[in-house]
Parts: C-alpha cells; structure tokens; sequence
C-alpha cells in the first residue's frame, strides 16, 4: 500500500512514519510512503501558499491553485506507476469529517493507494475542496494546528492492518476494536509484582479457557470504560450480558 501525504510540512510526516513498526514495514517494502510538498507547486514567486480569506474572520486560508496542482500530479504519477485510470481517494483531514474509527482503517486498508490532504492556517478554499476530495475525515472532536499528526496516526492505524507490517498477524485482529469491544488486560514477566499475581488462568495453558477470560474480560473492560461501545456490541450480538 502507498501512501501519499499533501503537506507544508514534509519532513514532520516522514521522520514520524520513519521509525519503529512502520518504519521497518516500509524497509522491507509491505508499505511505501511519500510527503509531498505543496509549496512546491505554488506559481508565487515567493511560494506563497495562503492569503486573507474574504468576509469577517482571522486567520490565513491555504489558496486553491497550489493544491489543485500537487493533488493532480500526484493522481498523475500514481496513474502512470499502476497503469489504471481507477479513482484514487483523497482524504481531507479536518475536524469536519466523519470520526476516524477501526472500521474505516479497515476500509481504507483495502486501497493500492491513498492520498491525505493535510490543511493548516483555517483549512482550504472550499472550491479546491470541492473538486478533488473524495473523503473529509476527523480523528476527533477537537482542532490541531495542522493536519499533520491526524494524518500520521490515520496511517499508522491503517498501515497495520496491511499484511506483513505487524511481525504477529493476529495483534491486528485482537487489538481493542478488532472485534467491536476494549482489548482485554495483558501481563507479562515478572508472574509477582507489587504483590500483583498474573491472573492463574493465563498460566494453565488451557487455550479454551484463556479465550473464554478474555472475552470476559473484554466484555466487562468495555461495559466499564466505553458504554456506548459495550451496547452496541451487544445489540450486535443479540446478548443479554
């Protein structure tokens, strides 16, 4: 999977993809990833990207032409590296979007490749918007400087799920959310600590009894910390827990 990410700041992007899980799976070739300058493609002289918007309010806007130009060469490099004319999409981070969640990784995981629209100053023209993004997406219900770090923990989450980045293919599906609930509580080394015992279920080896308290365990993590999560869950699967 490819993923291209529109940004005034390439280097945050790629020294933040660069590094741990993500940056051994783009070593080894399971994910690729590029940070796009777009001030590279503004005709200012100066590479001025942004200009007061019209009406009352502050603040800089981040003008059209500079991003219409990055967001069509990139479509045209990635249409002329798959030989495919299939529709690429395009995120726009933006506290306005629809809530990033599991299943939306999920979907965009499915994808040859991705393009992530980073805003900054107060966002975008709108008429830039309106032409080349197929997507608006929030990771929540807050405002950031930039779309920078929203779009790096976008791919992260979905990076993972791409086969071959997670050395233990079965963390992406046992992870919180992979199965609609919290993950269950782990342990390790030492068995005592702080006079603190591993739950004796967990050293019996008995592999049916193991799943049986983690889903428990599951089940009530998620009653007690997500609600909203736990009724849903059981709305699901026609639970009377």
């Amino acid at each position: 999977m490819f993923f291209h990410v529109l940004t005034l700041f390439p280097e945050m992007i790629m020294e933040g993809l660069g590094t741990s899980i993500l940056g051994r799976a783009m070593q080894k070739g399971c994910i690729e990833a590029e940070a796009i300058n777009i001030r590279d493609y503004t005709t200012n002289k100066h590479q001025k990207v942004d200009d007061y918007t019209y009406g009352p309010g502050a603040g800089m806007l981040m003008q059209a032409q500079p991003v219409y130009d990055c967001v069509q060469a990139v479509l045209g490099q990635i249409a002329q590296r798959t030989g495919s004319d299939k529709k690429v999409r395009v995120v726009y981070v933006t506290p306005q979007g629809a809530v990033f969640d599991q299943k939306m990784a999920q979907e965009f995981a499915k994808e040859e490749d991705l393009v992530l629209l980073c805003g900054h100053y107060e966002g975008i023209d709108e008429r830039v918007l309106e032409e080349v993004v197929t997507d608006y997406v929030s990771i929540g219900d807050y405002v950031l400087t930039g779309g920078e770090l929203p779009a790096m923990v976008m791919v992260d989450a979905i990076a993972r799920l791409v086969p071959g980045v997670l050395n233990n293919e079965e963390s992406a599906v046992t992870d919180s959310f992979g199965n609609g609930l919290l993950e269950h509580p782990q342990y390790s080394r030492p068995q005592v600590w702080h006079d603190k015992e591993v739950p004796p279920v967990l050293l019996s080896g008995n592999h049916k009894l193991i799943e049986k308290w983690q889903l428990e365990e599951s089940i009530k993590r998620t009653k007690e910390r997500r609600l909203d999560l736990y009724e849903k869950w059981r709305a699901e699967h026609d639970n009377s827990r």
